[in-house]
C-alpha cells in the first residue's frame, strides 16, 4: 500500500485549501478506530473530509459519505461538541517538508482560530490531536504516555510539542548539482535507495518516479550512472522541488490495477479528476482487496471444514445403507437354518446346508453357546436391525446430500471470483457470509476491526438504511453480472445464492429464459427478453457457455445447461438458499471457452 508521503501531503493541503475554505464544519462522525469525517459546507458545495491516522494508511482527503451507524467513539464526540457549527479557516503546514497539517477552527473566517486540529501523517506514529488556541491539548486519538514517550507524550491538558525536528539533509531547490551528485553517490547502492538515504522528505515512490522520469531503469545502480543520466535525473529532481514550491501536481494513476498513483503526473496511466478523489478511490480499493483476501480465506477454510466432515459423514452413512443390503441375506440364512435344526450337534462352530433356490452348499457360522434356534434367532435380529438402520440412514443420507449441494453452491461463488477487482465482488463475499452466518455455519464475528474494509462497512450500513428498500433490492439493482449478447439482449448472471434468489424469482419476467448448468453447482442466468422477442441460436449457446462458465464445470469442453422459462423454477419448502427445481426444461450443450472468450473481449 502506497503511503500518503509529503509531496501528496502538499498537493491535497492545496487543493484543499483552494477549494475547500473557508467551511462551516456540520457533522463530526468516527467510522472506526481509525477514521474520522468532518462535514464540510461552503458555499458551492457540500463534502466529507475524511481523517485517517492508520498505521499503514494515514491520511486526509474530501470522500464518499461515510456510513449512517451509531458512532459511539470518545474521540468524535469531543471533536462534535467543540468543532461544530464552526468554521475551518485555514490549513497550514507546521514546518517545511513535516508531514502535519494545522487545521484552525473559528467563529468566522475574519476570526483568530479557537481550536487548533493537527493531523499528524506519520506512518506507526500517525495522530490526530485537538487543542486550544494557545496549544493546550483537549483530546487526542491516540494518546502517548510518559512510559511511552518520555520525548513527546500527548496527554489531555498537556502543551502540544510539534515533533522533532527532522534530521538530514532537506531537498533544496538552490543544491548546486555537484553537492547533490557527490551526496547521492557517495555510498554506491541502488540509486532508489540512496535518493531515499540521502535527503529526508523523499519517500520511495517519488524516488521511483524521479528515475522512471528519467527514463533509467527501476533497479539501476548509482555506480552505472553516467553523467549525463546524473544530469538529467538532478532536471527531474529540480522540476519535482519546483512543483512543490508552485503547488502544481497533475494527480494520476500508475496503471489500471491500482498498483499506485502519481500526483505529479509522472508514470500516469490514466489521469483523475482531482487528487481527492484520486486519493479516496485508491485506498477505498487497498482496503477493499485487503477484506476481500481476509473475508475469502476466512470462508474457504469454513467450507473445506465443512465439506471434509460432511463428506465423511456421507461415506460412514453409505456405508451402513450398504450393509443394510444384506438384510435379505440374513433372514434367509435363519429360514435356512431353521429349516435344517435337525442337523445341528451341540458344539458346531458351522453347519453346512442346501440352499433353497440355487441348490448350491452354504456355509453358516454358528456360536458354539447357543443352540440351533437361538442362532437362528441372532440372524432373524440381525435382519430386523439392518432393516431399521436403512429406515433411519436413508434420510439422513439425503439431508447430507443436500447439505454438500448446498455448500459446494456456496463454494462455487467463491472460486468464480478467486481475486478482487471491483466492490461488487466483496459486496458478494459478504452477502454470502451473511447466508452462511443466517444458516448456522458460520458464528458472526463481524464488528470494527482495525483496518477493516471500507466498502464492507459501506454496504453493511447501505442494506440497514431505513429508505424501505431490502438488502436484496440493493443487491439487485448493483451487484448482478451483466453481460450484452451481439442480439443486444442483457445477460444477467448471479454471484452467489441471495443473488440467485433475487435473479430468479423477483427479476425474472414471464418472457425470459432461465439458464443452469444441469445438476451441477452454478450460477442462475438470465436471458432478458420482451414479449415477441426471438433470441437466435447463437444467442441461446452463448447464455448457455455462460451459465456453464460459472459453474463448478468451468474447466471442461462441454457442459450440459437446462433452461427453461422462470415460472417453471421452484423453491421446494424448507429448501436451502439457492437450491431450486424446475420442469419442462429443454437441455443444450455450453461452451465455458466461448463465454471466456466472450468475456475476454469485453
Amino acid at each position: 500500500m502506497q503511503p500518503v508521503d509529503f509531496t501528496t501531503l502538499m498537493a491535497v493541503s492545496s487543493d484543499l485549501r483552494k477549494y475547500w475554505l473557508p467551511a462551516r464544519c456540520e457533522q463530526v462522525y468516527q467510522r472506526d478506530p481509525y477514521t474520522l469525517f468532518i462535514a464540510l459546507r461552503t458555499l458551492e458545495s457540500r463534502g466529507w473530509l475524511a481523517i485517517s491516522w492508520h498505521p499503514q494508511a494515514a491520511r486526509l482527503h474530501i470522500a464518499e459519505p461515510p456510513p449512517k451507524r451509531n458512532d459511539t467513539f470518545t474521540f468524535s464526540q469531543q471533536l462534535k461538541h467543540q468543532l461544530g457549527g464552526l468554521a475551518l479557516t485555514q490549513i497550514n503546514s507546521i514546518a517545511p517538508w513535516e508531514r502535519v497539517l494545522d487545521l484552525q477552527f473559528a467563529r468566522r473566517p475574519d476570526e483568530p482560530a479557537l481550536w487548533h486540529l493537527y493531523v499528524e501523517v506519520m506512518g506507526k506514529y500517525s495522530n490526530v490531536i485537538l487543542t486550544t488556541a494557545d496549544r493546550q491539548i483537549v483530546t487526542a486519538a491516540h494518546q502517548v504516555s510518559e512510559q511511552q514517550s518520555s520525548l513527546r507524550p500527548i496527554q489531555t491538558g498537556r502543551m502540544y510539542v510539534s515533533p522533532p525536528s527532522i534530521r538530514g539533509k532537506l531537498p533544496d531547490l538552490a543544491e548546486p548539482f555537484q553537492d547533490w551528485c557527490d551526496r547521492v553517490s557517495l555510498i554506491p547502492g541502488p540509486l532508489q535507495k540512496m535518493l531515499v538515504k540521502t535527503h529526508s522528505g523523499v519517500s520511495s515512490a517519488i524516488a521511483g518516479q524521479l528515475i522512471l522520469a528519467a527514463n533509467l531503469p527501476a533497479d539501476i545502480l548509482t555506480s552505472d550512472l553516467s553523467l549525463a543520466a546524473w544530469q538529467t535525473l538532478f532536471q527531474q529532481w529540480q522540476s519535482w522541488l519546483e512543483k512543490l514550491a508552485s503547488t502544481s501536481f497533475t494527480p494520476g494513476w500508475l496503471d489500471r490495477h491500482y498498483g499506485g498513483y502519481t500526483v505529479l503526473g509522472i508514470g500516469m496511466a490514466k489521469p483523475a479528476e482531482n487528487v481527492q478523489t484520486l486519493l479516496d478511490d485508491y485506498y477505498r480499493h487497498q482496503f477493499n482487496q485487503e477484506e476481500f483476501r481476509r473475508l475469502y480465506n476466512r470462508l474457504e477454510q469454513r467450507l473445506k471444514t465443512l465439506l471434509a466432515k460432511l463428506r465423511q459423514k456421507a461415506d460412514t452413512f453409505t456405508t451402513r445403507l450398504r450393509q443394510s443390503d444384506e438384510a435379505e441375506s440374513y433372514r434367509q440364512k435363519a429360514d435356512l437354518l431353521m429349516a435344517h435344526l435337525h442337523q445341528w450337534k451341540v458344539g458346531m462352530t458351522q453347519i453346512e446346508l442346501t440352499d433353497f433356490e440355487s441348490g448350491e452348499p452354504v456355509v453358516l457360522p454358528l456360536n458354539p453357546e447357543k443352540n440351533a434356534v437361538q442362532n437362528a434367532q441372532m440372524l432373524y435380529k440381525q435382519h430386523q436391525k439392518l432393516k431399521r438402520a436403512r429406515a433411519a440412514v436413508a434420510p439422513l443420507l439425503t439431508a447430507v446430500n443436500n447439505e454438500i449441494s448446498y455448500l459446494e453452491q456456496v463454494e462455487d461463488s467463491l472460486l468464480q471470483v478467486p481475486a478482487y477487482q471491483v466492490e461488487a465482488d466483496l459486496r458478494s463475499l459478504e452477502e454470502s457470509r451473511s447466508e452462511l452466518i443466517a444458516q448456522g455455519y458460520l458464528r458472526d464475528t463481524t464488528g470494527y476491526q482495525a483496518g477493516s474494509s471500507i466498502a464492507n462497512r459501506n454496504q453493511l450500513a447501505s442494506v440497514q438504511k431505513a429508505s424501505g428498500r431490502s438488502k436484496e433490492t440493493e443487491s439487485s439493482e448493483t451487484s448482478f453480472r451483466k453481460y450484452t449478447t451481439p442480439q443486444g439482449f442483457d445477460l444477467l448472471v448471479g454471484r452467489n445464492n441471495n443473488q440467485n434468489e433475487q435473479l430468479t424469482f423477483k427479476q425474472a419476467s414471464d418472457y425470459d429464459l432461465w439458464f443452469h448448468a444441469q445438476e451441477i453447482p452454478g450460477s442462475h442466468v438470465l436471458l432478458r427478453l420482451n414479449a415477441g422477442d426471438d433470441p437466435s441460436d447463437e444467442t441461446l449457446n452463448l447464455a448457455a457457455s455462460m451459465a456453464a462458465y460459472y459453474s463448478r464445470a468451468r474447466q471442461s469442453e462441454q457442459v450440459p445447461v437446462v433452461y427453461t422459462e422462470p415460472k417453471h423454477v421452484y423453491k421446494p419448502n424448507g429448501a436451502l438458499p439457492g437450491m431450486v427445481i424446475y420442469k419442462r426444461e429443454r437441455v443444450i450443450w455450453g461452451q465455458p471457452q466461448q463465454a471466456q472468450a466472450f468475456i475476454d473481449r469485453l
